[in-house]
This record gives C-alpha cells, structure tokens and sequence, in this order.
C-alpha cells in the first residue's frame, strides 16, 4: 500500500511486448511458464486414475494446496495430531534464505513491503480486464506466491470486519459462521500485545500490536477525526468499530509476522509434515467424484501425490477457483469448451467476485516531518542497518497506525466506510517514488454492489486467469465513492491539520463537482487487494454455492477449500485476520472438534440511525 524503503527497480503495469490478446483483452504472460514446462494438452485426458496405486507417487492423511495465510494455518494445526500427516505444497519460495529472516529482508523488514508488490518472485502480478467503468484501465492485482501468501506481502493491518458481518454470512447460508462462532476463533489464533479480554486472544500464535512511532501527523488525523464529530474508539477490533483510533498490526518485535512465522515455522520440524516449495499444482486426481490426491510440477517433473484423508484448496480467492476449474470442477458448459472434462457442474466456480477499490486523498505537508525524507538512499541504508541489527526504527512499522470506519449515510446500520492514514505520500502502488513532502488517508466504501468472475483463459496452469472484478458497476458505488472524497476533505480540513495543511494535491481545488469527482475516481481508485468470495460457501441447495458450511465441495469427496474465497461476502474490512480465522475454525471441523462459540458478547449500535455521525 506504500512504500518507505524503496529499490531502483520499478515495475510497471505490462508493456505491449509482453502483452497477448485474449478474448479482446490484453494479460500479461506469466514467467511460470519458463520455469514449469507443461502441455495444456496433458490437461485433456481422463480424471480417473484407477491404477494410480502403482503409479510412484507419496500418500498423505491430508493435501493441503497453498502455504499461505489459510494453508499455513492448516498444516500447524493438522499436525497437532500425530497420527494424521500433511504435505503442503506452494507455488513460490520459502520465506527466508539459509533459515535467516534477515537475508529475506524485503520480506521481514515491515517497511519494504512494496519491493515484493512489483517482484514475480514472491508475487502473482495479476491483472485484471480493462474496467468499462474505469475508464478502461486494467487493475493491478498483487497476490503472494511464497510461504506465508499474502500475510508475507500485505501492509500487516489486522482488521476483523464487524460483528454484522459474520451474522450476514449465517443469513446467507454459511450457517455456524455468525459471530458467536466466529469469535472464539479470532482469539485462539492472535496473542494481542495489550493482553486477552471479551475481544482479544492472550495465547494464539498469531502476535498483533499497535504502532509505536507516535507520529504526530497520526495525532494530528485522531485530532481531526473527533473535531469533525466522529468517536474515537480505543479498539477497533473489539466492542466498536465505528470510529477512529489506533491500528492493529501483525508486527511483532519489529518483524512482520506472517502466518508462516506465526504457524508453519513453528510446525516445520514435524516429522508429520512434508513441504514442497516451487511447486505448481496443475489438477486434483479423482476417481469418480471421489479427490484422491494432485498433480504438480516441481522442477520441470510432473509427479503425483495422494490424499487418503482429504485434498484442501487454501490458493486464495484466484488460484482455488481456478484449479477445480482445471480440474473439472465449474460450469460445465465453460468447461466443454475448453475440453476439460467434467467431474462435477457447479456453476458458482469463480463466481460471486468481491474486493474493495479505494483512492488516496493527499495533501502537501508544509513541515518537514513526513516519511518523504525516509526514502533518500543514504536514509534508507541507516533505517535498513538498524533494523538489520536490532529489528527496530522506522523500519520496524508500516507506518499505517491509525484508521477508521464510519457510516456513510444515517441509515446504514454499521460501518461502511474504512480510512487508513499514511504520513506519506504513495504512487501507483508504491511503485513510483514520493515527490514531496505529503501525507494521506487510504480510503474506500467496505460492502460495495458491484460483483465480478474470474473464468479460465485456457487449459494451461500457468495462465493467468480471467479476471473481471467489475468495478463502480452500480450508482450506488459511485455515490458512496463521491461520499469518501467528501468526508475524507472535511476530516482535512479540520483545525488540527492547520500546522501542517498545504495545497491539496489529489484530487487537487480544482476537483469539486460530483462529475468531477466521479472522473476522479475512475482514474485514481485502485484495488485494496482483498479479492474474495470466488468458492462461496453456502447450502447446497443454492445453486451458486461451491462448498458447504463444513468447507466440503458440494457434489464431490474429499475435497475442501479454505481460504478467503468461501466468503459469501466480503466483510467490512482488511482479509487477512478473517481468513485466519476462517482456518483456525476449519481446522476444528476436519478434526471433527466441535465449534467454540461465545454467546451474548456486547456490539456497539449506533444510539440511533438518523443521523450519520
């Protein structure tokens, strides 16, 4: 979402030189497929293995696919039982070098987390197709590929969603997922640095802590927040998330702490789990509708592995939809006419896409107390040398400290606005430099109307998916998006900011009318990178669920997804405490636990609904 220690490289969006047109729409060719020769034609024999027990191939208890914020989750608390056995496999490379998490600073270090938003080594660099509503701009979707996933590229904010939230997924379907049983999970996974209460979790692997800088432009922005009449709220993710106030992370002794520190380091040296890094899974195995096992690619070799317990998808909300398509999992009628036989008709596959857009309103800082200075090269090495040495300074934070949700409207029952403040300023992604002494909010609508799909491009593995989020497809979202810019200027233009207020630079004065606005959004908005809701859980007899509130993939065996793309709908927030969540709660089901729940715990209301503040 920003950067503070910046490299020389750049990486911009795809050049016309590796660029190809499919179905009218240009995506960007994968370097996978240089490194993991495969023949799409391969995809096109049968999904039945009868004879694969005397194929050579390793049986596990369970398959879990994807090392990332779920799957890492998974694998720690499957091998707490001695008896079961897992191998993980990941697409990308371990997250460290040699056992050092310093010699993998890019990743560690919280504040160089946008050198792996532009680096294909730990990074998908999704694309989506040209947005119509966008002016036709393709959307850049970055997404980890390494142990961790995208808690090893994320901006390490920990934000649950609101109680309502879970409440709609049980109204939805995913019955057994509202709050009460939702909750407990949150706190078996988090040791929160504050200590445990009704909220918080005291003993979980996952450390979360709040920031330390003390910037005074993040006091100046609380400030501004409660002058133009907002409540400030000392914990977001516990009684209120209506508000302003201080930001949770996933830092922990000035590391980010990703799930594969949090559950799969500790786990490794288990002698019941196997991991299999710069592994590409092409298909799941079945006989009949029965998963027994996977195909991948390690090394330029084809092998097999099977499942005697279960295969569980934890790729996320692109790669799990996209391998049981593959697969034979998906509308049958796509499917055919890409010679993929069909195993099973479920035509919600890839369907149901969620994220949230959001924009970034700056203004120029007259004082010279921005992380602008941060980022000359001699500055950086001495940020960078600290932290090598003692895991602190300023590149022991992200530097997004402070936030907030707010209503956007009297009616709406809960929050549906989110703002992250940066004392910084952030172009494309981070990918291009700070210009000037600037800070910003991060800010975008939580429950946005607009749905998209993702469909195969064509039998080959490697191939990126298409992707079609469509954004800002309703008036609705244009509306709320024109309320952000609105509601973000007056929290700027309120007496705390005064010391430090120069000339608005985005929009910028001359951006005042709603058409203007609405020009604005459709060329600056830009995905939060929370795409979700692609396998969405729900009751079988619902025609566009993928698995059921068990995690089960409806109309087969053995086969789970886990991870953010079961959401029947995204929450009202940041991705990646929900779906750790989601696997600390699964973990329980396929160990056939019976769900922890906590009944009665107290929710904030508005006192009342006619007025938005």
């Amino acid at each position: 979402m920003f950067h503070l220690i910046k490299g020389v490289k750049k990486c911009y969006g795809p050049s016309v030189s590796q660029m190809h047109k499919v179905t009218g729409f240009p995506f960007k060719t994968p370097t996978l497929k240089s490194l993991l020769p495969y023949s799409g034609q391969q995809l096109k024999t049968s999904h039945t293995f009868s004879k694969l027990s005397s194929e050579n191939a390793d049986s596990y208890s369970y398959i879990i696919v994807g090392a990332g914020s779920a799957g890492c989750v998974l694998s720690s608390r499957l091998t707490e039982d001695p008896l079961s056995t897992v191998l993980l496999l990941e697409a990308g490379p371990k997250d460290t070098f040699l056992g050092s998490k310093r010699l993998m600073w890019k990743i560690h270090m919280p504040a160089a987390l946008t050198y792996n938003l532009c680096d294909e080594k730990y990074n998908w660099n999704y694309h989506t197709t040209p947005q119509k509503h966008m002016d036709n701009r393709i959307m850049y979707w970055p997404r980890g590929r390494v142990w961790g996933g995208s808690s090893s590229l994320n901006a390490m904010v920990y934000i649950r969603g609101h109680a309502e939230d879970y409440n709609r997924w049980h109204r939805e379907g995913a019955v057994g997922w509202d709050y009460e049983f939702c909750l407990p999970y949150f706190k078996k996974a988090q040791t929160h640095e504050l200590g445990p209460n009704l909220y918080r979790g005291g003993t979980g692997p996952l450390h979360v802590s709040r920031g330390k800088t003390n910037h005074p432009l993040h006091h100046a922005f609380l400030d501004a927040t409660q002058q133009a009449g907002y409540s400030f709220t000392d914990d977001m993710n516990g009684y209120q998330q209506e508000g302003f106030g201080w930001m949770d992370m996933t830092i922990h002794k000035g590391q980010r702490w990703s799930t594969a520190s949090a559950y799969l380091h500790p786990a490794i040296t288990r002698p019941n789990l196997s991991t299999e890094d710069r592994t590409l899974v092409t298909r799941i195995l079945f006989q009949g509708t029965k998963a027994i096992g996977v195909e991948y690619v390690k090394n330029g070799q084809k092998k097999k592995a099977l499942a005697s317990e279960e295969v569980i998808l934890s790729g996320g909300a692109i790669n799990s939809p996209q391998l049981l398509m593959l697969s034979g999992i998906g509308n049958a009628d796509d499917l055919k006419k890409l010679g993929i036989p069909v195993v099973c008709h479920l035509p919600g596959v890839g369907q149901n896409l969620q994220d949230h857009l959001e924009v970034y309103i700056q203004q120029k800082c007259t004082k010279p107390i921005t992380l602008y200075k941060a980022q000359k090269p001699v500055n950086m090495a001495k940020i960078g040398l600290e932290w090598l040495w003692k895991f602190t300074g300023d590149g022991a934070t992200a530097h997004l400290e402070s936030g907030g949700f707010i209503r956007s409207r009297p009616d709406v029952p809960h929050p549906d606005i989110q703002f992250h403040f940066l004392p910084s300023q952030v172009i494309d992604h981070g990918r291009v430099a700070s210009k000037l002494e600037a800070y910003q909010v991060h800010v975008g609508p939580m429950r946005s109307a607009s749905v998209g799909w993702l469909k195969l491009k064509s039998t080959d593995p490697r191939d990126h998916p298409v992707i079609e989020p469509n954004y800002l497809s309703t008036e609705t979202d244009v509306w709320e998006f024109r309320q952000c810019v609105k509601l973000s200027r007056e929290i700027f233009a309120q007496k705390a900011f005064e010391k430090f207020r120069g000339p608005e630079i985005q929009p910028g004065s001359h951006v005042q009318s709603d058409k203007e606005i609405d020009a604005f959004i459709r060329q600056k908005a830009d995905s939060a990178y929370h795409p979700s809701c692609t396998c969405k859980m729900g009751q079988p007899s619902d025609t566009t669920a993928v698995v059921d509130p068990q995690t089960k993939v409806i109309g087969v065996e053995n086969l789970r997804v886990v991870d953010a793309s079961i959401m029947p709908s995204v929450v009202s927030g940041n991705l990646n405490a929900p779906t750790i969540m989601i696997a600390e709660k699964a973990a329980d089901i396929i160990k056939g636990f019976p769900s922890l729940s906590e009944k009665n715990v107290p929710v904030y209301k508005p006192q009342t609904l006619e007025t938005q503040r």
